[in-house]
């Protein structure tokens, strides 16, 4: 009868002492953030897997089972371009600094369907993965951020589409397209942190989900998307307007493509604070009311 050597490892230890693979096995403590307890960044990038494959697996359910597919991220700005220009350009005849008004409302879009789809995304991504909020460790910003990815994505294809209507319409954008980076960061900046404080609100109010899309219809009206600044009369009315901070990012935005437009000092430095201020507080509230979310999801 042939018998098997024991495994170091396994072997029983003498009374009194602790056995080596008890000394060597790996302990992991998981607990619940302090209230005020600092964004631990380096867990982001340990999980930068799972935020792809979050980010990827986002994409796919959204084109799942469509006619034509990843061709909705085109045709939604290139409808509603279509749209804008005849209800702004051909009925209200308002001014587009002779530029084409598809292109026009086109660029304008681009901007707003970027803020709208992160907003959203990120409002409802805790809700849509309760229970794997609930059954899961891993770093909860994962899920409103992949949101983010997934909607760049969306944005890079429409602003490859809009290359081709510059092309067509004989339009060449000048060295004012060099700040169109600078715009596009604080318009994902307010995004996002205006998402992280719906998303962590929406895990104790549902009301939150049901009451954002309006709130979005609204501003979208209330933005210079189909229409300029300059139309807005000068004085209280359009320092009123300009408020909202993403009156002068979408006008920024869409200046910097286009080369002319209305795009103050004082109102970048403005929406720039804003940009900052929220998505700061977005941090804040998502951090704060984090230790709660597996417990009330």
């Amino acid at each position: 009868m042939s018998t098997t050597a024991a495994d170091p490892a396994q072997e029983r230890a003498p009374a009194g002492e602790v056995a080596p693979s008890a000394v060597l096995a790996p302990m992991v403590r998981i607990r619940p953030p302090r209230a005020w307890e600092a964004l631990d960044v380096s867990a982001l990038w340990r999980f930068r897997d799972l935020l792809l494959a979050l980010a990827v697996r986002d994409i796919k359910l959204r084109y799942r089972q469509t006619l034509l597919g990843v061709l909705w991220v085109v045709l939604q700005p290139l409808f509603g371009a279509g749209i804008f220009a005849f209800i702004f350009g051909r009925v209200a005849r308002l001014d587009s600094g002779g530029v084409p008004y598809v292109l026009f409302a086109y660029t304008g879009l681009l901007a707003w369907n970027l803020f709208n789809g992160i907003v959203l995304k990120a409002a409802g991504s805790l809700v849509a993965n309760a229970p794997l909020v609930a059954k899961v460790f891993f770093p909860r910003l994962l899920l409103p951020i992949s949101g983010v990815l997934s909607t760049l994505l969306d944005f890079a294809v429409a602003l490859a589409v809009g290359t081709l209507l510059f092309y067509f319409s004989g339009q060449t954008p000048g060295w004012s397209l060099l700040a169109a980076p600078f715009w596009l960061a604080m318009l994902l900046l307010l995004a996002t942190g205006l998402g992280l404080i719906c998303a962590a609100l929406a895990v104790s109010y549902r009301d939150v989900i049901h009451i954002l899309p309006v709130a979005l219809q609204f501003l979208l009206y209330g933005s210079p998307v189909g229409y300029t600044i300059s139309v807005i009369p000068p004085g209280l009315p359009r320092t009123l307007y300009e408020l909202n901070p993403l009156a002068p990012l979408i006008e920024g935005f869409r200046t910097a493509l286009l080369g002319h437009g209305f795009s103050g000092f004082h109102s970048g430095i403005y929406t720039c604070a804003i940009s900052v201020a929220v998505f700061l507080a977005g941090l804040i509230v998502f951090r704060r009311r984090e230790r709660q979310f597996a417990d009330v999801i």
